[in-house]
């Protein structure tokens, strides 16, 4: 009964004027996470850079979150989550949008790769950022399969022809993970978020069913005894930065040899967070000088 609210949510979605914007000159970015939470967690440091530069940067949950949490789900859920991701889109700068599929119901049809077609033309993406399709959850594995289908087919004019096709196939990414097999993550691209790592916990600290309650993976027990209460807001934002904080270290370091190698010697080794990402063959393959004209923050 309550899965069937999750059909009043469609689309829920947050546009800022000037992301409608067209022919500014600026570079545009779409994020495709799983859930209402993995776009924010992989990539909220490396947009609120492009933000600030006044580059236009949409942030996509594929699917509702609507069996996300240990104790609540359906419409309900679904609801909360998107809210919270449009108060973080709002922290970070950027436009948040959430597609209405169920949680955990994420299959890589061609119904759902029009979808991800349509959502790309539609935001004349540059750049297309998403999981690896070797993860954990089957979810996060079809996002990445549904993204690579996608790639060749952006520029394709007589599918989804209600969308003009792209002109020019964007630089189609992979965010950062662990798992090693088929093959390990290997980034192309770091990038140092010493200076927005900050804003990005700002973000972060509105996503509560999953920062601070623990999503699916929660309890009583771990709100209860492993989280600051929600009235200590400075004890919750001093835990979130430690758990954040030693993952966004942990990965800079991982990569050290690339921070070096994309800022050179000094900047490279003062580097503390860092965001790391990999290049998708199946998109345009770009250069060194391309990379750095997309992220153009190496020279900060």
């Amino acid at each position: 009964m309550i899965r069937a609210l999750t059909f009043l949510l469609v689309c829920f979605a947050s546009f800022t004027v000037h992301a409608e914007e067209k022919g500014d000159g600026k570079l545009r970015i779409v994020v495709f996470g799983a859930h209402p939470d993995d776009a924010e967690y992989k990539t909220a440091g490396t947009a609120v850079k492009w933000a600030r530069m006044g580059h236009h940067v949409k942030l996509v949950s594929v699917t509702n979150g609507d069996i996300g949490h240990w104790k609540e789900a359906g419409g309900p859920l679904a609801l909360r989550r998107a809210a919270e991701v449009k108060a973080c889109a709002a922290k970070l700068g950027v436009t948040s949008q959430v597609l209405d599929i169920h949680d955990g119901e994420l299959l890589p049809t061609l119904e759902n790769r029009k979808l991800i077609t349509r959502v790309i033309r539609e935001w004349k993406a540059d750049i297309v950022i998403a999981h690896r399709p070797w993860d954990y959850h089957p979810d996060h594995r079809y996002v990445g399969v549904l993204i690579q289908d996608a790639a060749f087919m952006v520029t394709v004019p007589f599918i989804v022809p209600d969308v003009a096709p792209l002109k020019k196939n964007p630089v189609f990414l992979y965010s950062s993970d662990g798992f090693q097999k088929p093959y390990p993550f290997t980034p192309d691209i770091a990038v140092s978020v010493d200076d927005s790592f900050e804003q990005k916990l700002d973000g972060l600290h509105e996503l509560t069913s999953q920062a601070y309650e623990g999503g699916a993976s929660g309890s009583a027990e771990y709100v209860e005894k492993e989280v600051p209460a929600a009235s200590d807001e400075v004890a919750r934002r001093a835990w979130l930065k430690r758990r954040w904080g030693a993952r966004q270290s942990n990965e800079a370091e991982k990569y050290r040899a690339l921070l070096v190698k994309m800022y050179g010697e000094e900047k490279g080794k003062a580097v503390k967070y860092a965001e790391t990402f990999e290049v998708c063959e199946y998109g345009r393959r770009p250069s060194e000088k391309e990379i750095k004209q997309l992220f153009p923050f190496y020279g900060e």
